[in-house]
């Protein structure tokens, strides 16, 4: 695995995680009683796909 790949798998460990937690957060809000979804989650959820869009450009590197 070279060092490219090796990166890519930790952002997706970090991707997975931010989905984690965003679900906890809105879990959280729905047995609170909140009809929105929270701010946090939104800028939560917002940095997962961040970091899925740094995955796809670090594997569309693998093909190059």
């Amino acid at each position: 695995m070279d060092q490219i790949e090796a990166i890519a798998e930790k952002l997706t460990s970090i991707a997975e995680e931010l989905n984690d937690l965003a679900m906890h957060i809105l879990s959280e809000a729905i047995s609170e009683g909140q009809k929105a979804r929270p701010d946090t989650e939104k800028r939560v959820s917002q940095a997962r796909r961040s970091v899925e869009k740094a995955v796809h450009q670090l594997t569309s590197l693998s093909g190059d």
